[in-house]
């Protein structure tokens, strides 16, 4: 099953910005959107009317979906520790393909990589039925990966201030324990050498936004990009993410 998902931030439930968002999506002609902070139902019922695709949101919930491909069945999943519970949607007549959105705990400091950590192994615990199966764990992770820096002078004092009461640097071991559950890093894995950043688009310092497949469906990772055209910088604070993907039956 060839598809392009797309994952999308739009930023406190993307009010008086349908029309950008839409145009944004429209252009990335995705098959799935995956949204964080789709918090207002009301933008997103805009947007899928404008897109011609299928929706859902639930007020106050962060993970919502918009789709041009039928759905099966979706499904919200909120683990005791986590702050937004994730979402899983699977794709009609697609194989047993599942996707999980996933919006992690925000800021960047020790205490919240702590609860990240502690958010993605109850999401791998409540996924562990489907890990030998076709799946996509995709979404706004806020977090850095393994070799990525964090340029502290490029964050608000308010934000520069929590990293020095860490002790003035963070272990990023969020993506770490990902990749050790055996996911592949979509974008870096193809694209070694391109920063990837996605935050923020007036002055993008950090990759936020990542894709994972497992490590055995390899070659169904067929391309990842952060979407920078269009009206992305007017429409949200986060570039999207778009992968394709063939799942082989």
């Amino acid at each position: 099953m060839k598809l392009r998902l797309l994952s999308y931030n739009i930023c406190h439930g993307g009010v008086g910005r349908a029309q950008a968002i839409g145009d944004v999506i429209a252009r990335a002609s995705p098959d799935i959107v995956v949204l964080e902070e789709a918090t207002r139902p009301p933008v997103i019922e805009e947007i899928a009317r404008r897109l011609s695709m299928q929706w859902a949101s639930v007020q106050g919930q962060s993970l919502g979906f918009l789709s041009r491909v039928p759905i099966a069945h979706y499904a919200w999943h909120r683990p005791r520790i986590s702050r937004h519970a994730f979402l899983e949607l699977q794709p009609a007549g697609n194989g047993g393909l599942r996707i999980f959105g996933l919006h992690l705990s925000a800021v960047h400091a020790a205490w919240t990589e702590r609860r990240r950590g502690l958010e993605l192994r109850a999401l791998l615990r409540a996924i562990s039925a489907h890990q030998q199966g076709p799946h996509v764990l995709v979404g706004d992770f806020n977090t850095l990966a393994p070799g990525e820096l964090l340029d502290v002078r490029q964050l608000p004092a308010r934000l520069r201030a929590l990293v020095w009461l860490s002790g003035g640097q963070i272990r990023w071991r969020t993506i770490r324990r990902v990749l050790d559950a055996g996911y592949l890093d979509g974008f870096r894995t193809l694209h070694p050498d391109t920063p990837g950043l996605t935050f923020p688009t007036w002055n993008p310092h950090v990759r936020l936004d990542y894709v994972f497949v497992p490590s055995a469906f390899r070659p169904a990772l067929q391309g990842s990009e952060v979407v920078t055209v269009g009206p992305v910088r007017n429409a949200s604070d986060h570039f999207p993410l778009l992968t394709e993907l063939d799942f082989q039956p």
